[in-house]
């Protein structure tokens, strides 16, 4: 996708809603505010005042018609399809190997995600999915409708039955163990320019062999602790170009101060990581400042 940073905020604070729904999941676009029963630090956004990212539409094209199952722990299938100005979308440019970037968080950047759905003749996209804890998950697409605008991202809310207490964030640490791996991050965001760098290992020994995954070496998504401000980037370099490891560097930076839950895809052994850190940021730019920074993808 296109070398920008796209930050979004939804809401103003952590939503928390738990609603009853018979058949599939209880769903909310932000434009048209939160369902009964939702509370919000700052009420309801409409779409004129949603930042890219977190409207459900934009530019003629609608992230619509979702189901999804209506409980935790329930086998299903989570569906939703692309409308534009002619009706469903079936033709997708190709962004980083894949159609649609599919990624999900819940409310309390909890309960990650970073997965593809297949698309149907019909426009609908489609993939299998379990929902782990009740809660409110915001769902983002990342796509570029053949013909269309270029790249967009649109996003709504899915609110899954049941009742449970949000998960504390971990505490800030520049240090991410996973699956047997330690990942150590340095740099911040704090500035236009801002390199972070991620360093991994394993045994004790630099991981020099990491493998592509959709094209690099690495994928980072952060979000903003308070609101689920959002940014997805790729790395600096180059496949086959660019040392595979143990080092891989971002640049970015935050639209504000404040709290937030970094994730990093990386691909090792024929298997995708994920490590999640929590940083602060302090001294930041505008939002308004950073919209258009460049990052290396997404």
């Amino acid at each position: 996708m296109n070398d920008r940073l796209r930050f979004a905020a939804f809401g103003g604070g952590l939503v928390v809603l738990f609603g009853a729904a018979l058949g599939i999941g209880a769903l909310v676009g932000d434009p048209a505010g939160p369902a009964a029963g939702a509370t919000s630090a700052h009420g309801a956004h409409t779409e004129s005042d949603a930042a890219p990212g977190l409207k459900d539409s934009e530019s003629g094209y609608t992230l619509a018609d979702i189901t999804a199952p209506a409980t935790a722990n329930q086998q299903g299938a989570l569906r939703f399809r692309i409308t534009g100005p002619q009706g469903p979308v079936t033709r997708f440019d190709s962004l980083h190997e894949k159609d649609l970037h599919l990624i999900v968080v819940r409310s309390d950047a909890s309960q990650f995600r970073h997965v593809h759905p297949q698309l149907a003749a019909d426009g609908t996209w489609s993939i299998d999915w379990t929902w782990a804890a009740p809660g409110a998950y915001r769902v983002f697409t990342d796509f570029s409708p053949t013909g269309g605008p270029g790249e967009l991202t649109l996003s709504r809310t899915v609110h899954v039955a049941g009742s449970a207490a949000d998960t504390p964030l971990p505490p800030v640490s520049k240090t991410a163990e996973v699956d047997g791996y330690r990942v150590t991050m340095t740099g911040d965001m704090s500035t236009a320019g801002s390199e972070l760098m991620f360093s991994v290992t394993r045994g004790g020994k630099a991981v020099t062999d990491l493998q592509p995954y959709l094209g690099a070496y690495g994928h980072l998504v952060a979000l903003r602790a308070s609101d689920l401000a959002y940014l997805h980037v790729h790395p600096e370099g180059e496949v086959g170009k660019t040392a595979p490891g143990p080092d891989v560097a971002f640049h970015a930076q935050a639209p504000s101060d404040g709290t937030y839950r970094l994730y990093l895809d990386f691909s090792h052994n024929g298997a995708v990581h994920t490590a999640e850190f929590t940083d602060e940021t302090t001294t930041a730019a505008s939002a308004s400042d950073a919209t258009s920074q460049h990052g290396g993808g997404h």
